[in-house]
C-alpha cells in the first residue's frame, strides 16, 4: 500500500486510520502487506532502522535522492520515504511543490516495491499516489520485477492535485500525456484522473459513494471516467477500530456499558453535562444532541445557518466539539453565548472528549452534503447514541429506520424535520431503548472490510 499518510505516524483524517488499521487485519489473515508513506516531520525514527541509502527518484531529467526507513507497526512493515527537503515540514498537504511532493512518492513507491518488497498488488489511496499506475506502465513495461503486477486506486474522497501542462516535465511526463483521456482535465493535468484512467481496478470507501460519484451532482467532474469504468468500480465501507472505541472498555468515558446493561450511559450523560457546566438535575432528562466534526461546509453547518433561530428553539441541550472555518465556528460561539441554557461548544478538539461525546449524547447530528464513508456515525451506533444524518454516501449505507433517523434533500427545513422526529421519538423509553439495542448490535468491525478488499484483490 502507498498514502499520504498512515496512524499513528503521520495522521489528517480518516485515511490515516484506514492505512493504520487495515494493513493489520489484512496481515493476521494471511495477506504480506506493507505500506509506504513520506517520511514527514511526525514520523519519529525511533525504533526505525534504514534499508536503503540513496534510492534515485528520477524526474525532470534529474533524480531525487531518498533514503527509506523501516519499522514493524501491529505486524506490518512500515517504509518511510525519506526526503528532508520534500518531507521535513509542518503540515502535510498545502506546500506549493505538492505536485513534486507526491510524484517523488508515487514514483518512489515503485522503487521500494523493486528493492525491498515485491507486491502482487499495489494498493494506492487518493491523488497523491495516483500518478504510480502511469509510472509503473510509462517507465517499466518490460521490467520483470512488476510482471502481473496490478494496481488498485482507493477513493477517500475525490480532491486532486492539478498543474499546467507546460509543468509535466516537472513530475517526469510530457504533452503526450495531457490528452483528454488520459490526463487532461478542464485544462490542466489532473493527478487524480490519471489513476482513474491508469488503475486496474477502482475502489470507494463505500458502496453509496462509489453510485453518487457517477453522477453530476457528486462527481466533481469525474463522473463520466468514473461511469465508463463502473465495472471495476467498488464501494467497500471503512471499519471501525473497537479496540479504541467501544463503550464496554472505552477509558475516557466516567462509566462503561453495553446493550445488556445501559446505566452506565446515563453516568456519562450526567459527566458530560457537568463537565460543560450545565445543572444536571435540571436537564438530565432533556434529549441531548451531540455533534464531533470539521466545521467544514461539506459537513452540512449550512443548514444549520439556514435554521438558526428554529434550531435554538428545540427542546434539546447541544455540545459540539469541533474547529474549521471562522464562520462556522462564529455561528456556534454566538449561539453558546445567546442560547447558554441550552448550548456549549468547544471550538478545537480533544480525542477524550470526543469519547466523552458520543458515550454521554443522547443523538449525534451529522447533516454532511456529502459524506464518501464517514465514521462517527459507526462509533455512534456502538455506543447507542442514534445518529440524525443526511441520506449519502456512507451515511445512508450505514443508518437505518431501525438504528436512527435520515433526511434526504439538502434544506434545512429537512434537516429539522428529522432533529424533531427523533426528539418526538425520544419521547418514548421504550422505543427508544429498542432502537439504541439494536444500533449497539450491529457490527461494522474490518472483519467484513478486510473480505472484501481480499476479494477484490483476487480479482485482480
Amino acid at each position: 500500500m502507498a498514502a499520504s499518510e498512515a496512524a499513528p505516524f503521520a495522521k489528517t483524517g480518516g485515511l490515516g486510520d484506514v492505512l493504520g488499521v487495515l494493513p493489520a487485519q489484512l496481515q493476521q489473515r494471511g495477506i504480506e502487506c506493507a505500506v509506504v508513506i513520506p517520511r514527514h516531520r511526525s514520523v519519529s525514527l525511533t525504533g526505525a532502522r534504514k534499508v536503503f541509502e540513496g534510492l534515485h527518484v528520477w524526474l525532470s531529467g534529474g533524480f531525487y535522492l531518498c533514503d527509506v526507513w523501516s519499522r514493524e507497526h501491529s505486524g506490518v512493515t512500515y517504509y518511510f520515504l525519506d526526503h528532508p527537503g520534500l518531507y521535513d515540514r509542518d503540515g502535510l498537504y498545502g506546500h506549493p511543490d505538492d505536485a513534486v511532493r507526491y510524484a517523488v512518492l508515487s514514483l518512489g513507491t515503485l522503487g521500494i516495491a523493486r528493492h525491498l518488497f515485491r507486491p502482487d498488488v499495489l494498493h494506492l489511496h487518493d491523488w497523491h499516489t495516483a500518478l504510480t499506475p502511469i509510472y509503473l506502465k510509462t517507465f517499466f513495461p518490460n521490467d520483470p520485477t512488476f510482471e502481473g503486477v496490478k494496481t488498485l486506486l482507493t477513493l477517500h474522497n475525490l480532491y486532486d492535485c492539478r498543474i499546467a501542462p507546460e509543468r509535466l516535465p516537472e513530475i517526469g511526463l510530457d504533452r503526450r500525456y495531457f490528452r483528454t483521456d488520459w490526463m487532461e482535465f478542464h485544462g490542466s493535468a489532473s493527478f487524480l484522473k490519471a489513476g482513474l484512467v491508469f488503475a486496474d481496478q477502482l475502489s470507494a470507501v463505500s458502496p453509496g459513494y462509489a453510485r453518487e460519484i457517477q453522477t453530476a451532482e457528486s462527481g466533481e467532474g469525474y463522473q463520466g471516467i468514473l461511469s465508463s469504468r463502473s465495472d471495476q468500480l467498488t464501494g467497500i465501507l471503512n471499519g471501525v477500530d473497537y479496540a479504541e472505541w467501544n463503550p464496554e472498555t472505552d477509558r475516557h468515558i466516567a462509566a462503561n456499558y453495553s446493550a445488556k446493561d445501559l446505566s452506565g450511559k446515563r453516568k456519562c450523560k450526567a459527566a458530560l453535562l457537568e463537565r460543560f457546566g450545565f445543572p444536571v438535575d435540571d436537564v438530565i432528562d432533556r434529549p441531548l444532541v451531540g455533534v464531533v466534526s470539521r466545521l467544514a461546509e461539506q459537513k452540512g453547518w449550512e443548514l444549520v445557518r439556514e435554521i438558526f433561530h428554529e434550531f435554538c428553539a428545540l427542546d434539546m441541550t447541544f455540545i459540539l466539539l469541533g474547529s474549521g472555518e471562522y464562520r462556522y465556528e462564529t455561528m456556534f460561539w454566538h449561539m453558546e453565548n445567546f442560547h447558554r441554557q441550552k448550548v456549549r461548544a468547544f471550538l478545537g478538539f480533544d480525542n477524550a472528549l470526543a469519547h466523552q461525546i458520543e458515550a454521554g449524547a443522547d443523538i449525534f447530528l451529522m447533516p454532511s452534503r456529502y459524506e464518501p464513508c464517514g465514521l462517527n456515525q459507526l462509533y455512534s451506533l456502538k455506543y447507542g447514541t442514534l445518529p440524525v444524518v443526511r441520506a449519502t454516501g456512507g451515511l445512508d449505507d450505514t443508518i437505518d429506520e431501525e438504528t436512527g433517523f435520515k433526511f434526504k434533500g439538502y434544506t434545512g427545513q429537512n434537516l429539522l424535520g428529522a432533529l424533531r422526529t427523533a426528539l418526538q421519538r425520544y419521547e418514548s423509553p421504550t422505543v427508544w431503548r429498542e432502537m439504541m439495542v439494536t444500533a449497539m448490535g450491529r457490527d461494522y468491525s474490518w472483519n467484513r472490510s478486510t473480505d472484501e478488499y481480499i476479494a477484490l484483490y483476487g480479482r485482480l
